[in-house]
């Protein structure tokens, strides 16, 4: 959690949500990493963990990413959550919980839903404090 969180703070210098993940495959390397893009894209997909995503399916040279640990700072969205799900990440790892937005146990639960054709592990709210004051600090400013 703590290289997802330095991620989410490199993107602190645009003015894109400083969310943070990152993939690792089943030996416990580094096989993606993103940060939210969407202002600097222009692209209403380019959450933090469809980036890293992203990149994991170009490393695995596979969009299967089967027995995959996803780890970011903010609880995914119904999107990401079901991007997740399609990319049958086995584990999900997220810091902050999301009130608004929250598609893992805040608003929906995608991963988890029993009707869901693939079912993701999930642990919830590491370094939450750390991963919420980021969020605090940027919209702070913006307000």
């Amino acid at each position: 959690m703590r290289r997802a969180i330095a991620i989410a703070e490199q993107s602190l210098e645009s003015s894109d949500v400083p969310v943070g993940a990152l993939v690792i495959n089943p030996v416990g390397e580094i096989v993606g990493e993103g940060m939210n893009l969407r202002e600097r894209d222009n692209d209403p997909t380019a959450h933090a963990e469809i980036v890293a995503m992203r990149a994991a399916a170009i490393t695995a040279n596979s969009w299967r990413l089967d027995n995959h640990i996803l780890v970011v700072t903010l609880e995914p969205c119904a999107m990401c959550a079901g991007a997740i799900t399609q990319a049958r990440i086995k584990t999900l790892v997220f810091g902050a919980w999301d009130a608004k937005a929250g598609a893992v146990g805040s608003i929906w639960d995608i991963p988890r839903d029993p009707r869901s054709p693939y079912q993701v592990e999930v642990f919830a709210g590491i370094l939450t404090d750390d991963c919420g004051e980021l969020l605090r600090g940027f919209f702070k400013g913006k307000r």
